[in-house]
């Protein structure tokens, strides 16, 4: 067991490493660490896996054990993304053990205790914490000690445990240090028009008079807004999103209506089962644009570069069966053929999948980056990160810029915030059908909710919440006490900016004023031309 060294010359912290693709393992690694040319062979040997956590300490050693924790089946179970925020906050917590002078399995109740001290609430610390961050990171401890209290590993656990009753009546044992702090959920709603506004200043490079900015250049500006807009009309989660392949896109056709439909991949889905979404015919003629546009472009550039050729993977694909369950079929560069269904593709191999062109092989993946090669799905939050600095920049009146905390000009979005508009759009919307275009009595309402179901389990289902409590409770609530059907009543006739069903701006500008975390440019705008006078 690793044991820390007290002589205090050591600085850094604990770092995490990831073991690549096997073809970048093999192929790569072993000409570059002489003596090492089997080291593949040697993972292999003890069960290493591409994608496993490699722990470092500040000594420039393995932990042994931590490493069997990364190759066990608890943590192998979660997805992509919790194995890497658990292993980076595993990091830090081994960090503060160090700087203690202690070995992670050495660890107390009370370290874990001044640890939460240091995260939360230490005016020393520059970067504190909230509730919700903690109970993760919480979750990480608790999941890496629970492992090792078990035989033959015997490892005292600090993270003291209470037993608690569920939501539906279960028992369940959750960490005795979880924050009273916690949001229920981070909720970030824009209007419709509100999003038109985002994408036209964030993204297309307008001014806040509506014209384009001159010199305004923007780096795949077609593929962003198309991603983005794609988003908004769908309530696809960013992976779900941003691993799509090119012949999953709804194709558009003469008379096919307002929306599309298209299907996600079990997957890269949170819940691992296959659901069909919609998405607006705009947004699918958008992303059509981009194919035919900037990404040929960049695709025609990677092949007379020879870009795909230096690939050290790739599976070209042969054949996309039809049927309930259909398959993905290919040859690899070794001439190995394979397949596999697509519902079970993930989207590490996904970014994998090439198609005979005209001109060459050409990427499946449907989002690529200006060089032609797949645009990873995380790679997305700094698209937004962008857009919404430029919307603060050109929207916020100069006197007003970072330092005043009561007043926003801006709108906010992340990728996750078109999810929730998504489901807000689509609550509000269904409501106002009900009531207003098909003109149903009371009566005639409750039937139809009989024989169809509420607006609440219609959006339940577009997002593809197992529970509708979860719709409720986490997307809807602030908005769930309104009077929807009074509103829509009395809902007047403003004009509004141009808007998906424009009709109901003025509905959307109400909720937003009558409910806390919606955003809407009707307050924003005009606060910031009084501001700005």
């Amino acid at each position: 067991m690793l044991k820390p060294i007290r002589r205090g010359e050591v600085s850094v912290g604990w770092r995490v490493f990831w073991v690549p693709r096997d073809a970048v393992r093999g192929g790569v690694r072993g000409p570059l660490l002489e003596g090492w040319d089997d080291l593949a062979a040697r993972e292999d040997a003890v069960g290493v896996r591409a994608g496993d956590p490699i722990f470092l300490s500040p000594d420039y050693r393995v932990d042994s054990l931590l490493s069997l924790y990364g190759q066990s089946n608890e943590f192998r179970g979660y997805t992509p993304e919790t194995r890497r925020n658990y292993a980076t906050d595993i990091a830090l917590l081994l960090t503060f053990l160090w700087s203690r002078g202690k070995a992670w399995t050495e660890a107390e109740s009370r370290d874990l205790e001044d640890f939460e001290h240091w995260r939360r609430y230490a005016p020393a610390n520059p970067i504190r914490i909230g509730g919700s961050k903690w109970d993760r990171e919480l979750a990480a401890f608790a999941s890496l000690y629970k492992w090792a209290a078990k035989p033959p590993r015997l490892v005292p656990n600090p993270v003291a445990m209470r037993q608690v009753m569920g939501r539906n009546g279960e028992v369940m044992t959750v960490p005795d240090q979880k924050a009273a702090d916690t949001k229920p959920s981070n909720v970030h709603w824009l209007t419709p028009r509100t999003w038109v506004r985002w994408v036209d200043v964030g993204l297309r490079g307008y001014t806040r008079e509506g014209v384009p900015e001159a010199g305004w250049v923007g780096r795949l500006e077609d593929r962003n807004v198309a991603f983005v807009r794609m988003l908004v009309s769908s309530g696809l989660r960013r992976l779900e999103g941003a691993s799509l392949l090119t012949f999953e896109v709804p194709v558009r056709h003469r008379g096919g209506g307002r929306y599309y439909r298209g299907k996600v991949a079990a997957q890269v889905t949170r819940s691992k089962k296959q659901r069909t979404f919609y998405v607006a015919s705009d947004a699918v003629g958008d992303i059509e644009t981009y194919v035919d546009s900037s990404r040929a472009w960049a695709v025609r550039q990677a092949q007379q570069a020879g870009r795909y050729d230096r690939l050290s993977e790739m599976r070209l694909v042969t054949e996309v069966t039809r049927g309930l369950r259909p398959k993905v079929r290919w040859c690899d560069r070794n001439g190995v053929l394979g397949e596999l269904e697509l519902n079970r593709l993930p989207w590490q191999e996904r970014m994998l999948l090439f198609a005979e062109g005209p001109h060459g092989p050409e990427p499946l993946w449907l989002w690529l980056n200006e060089q032609g090669l797949p645009f990873q799905p995380h790679s997305w939050e700094g698209v937004f990160r962008t857009a919404n600095k430029r919307c603060e920049r050109i929207l916020t009146p100069p006197k007003h810029r970072g330092m005043d905390p009561h007043q926003v000009y801006a709108p906010y979005a992340t990728p996750h915030s078109a999810r929730h508009s998504f489901a807000l759009y689509m609550l509000v919307v269904l409501n106002y059908l009900m009531d207003q275009r098909y003109g149903l009595s009371p009566e005639e309402r409750r039937d139809f909710r009989l024989l169809y179901g509420d607006p609440w389990f219609m959006v339940q289902n577009l997002l593809g919440h197992a529970q509708r409590e979860t719709t409720v409770k986490h997307y809807l609530a602030p908005v769930a006490d309104l009077q929807l059907r009074a509103m829509l009543a009395t809902a007047g006739d403003d004009d509004v900016a141009e808007a998906p069903m424009p009709e109901l701006d003025a509905v959307f500008a109400r909720v937003a004023r009558e409910s806390e975390g919606i955003q809407d440019i009707d307050v924003c705008m005009r606060s910031a031309v009084s501001g700005a006078a």
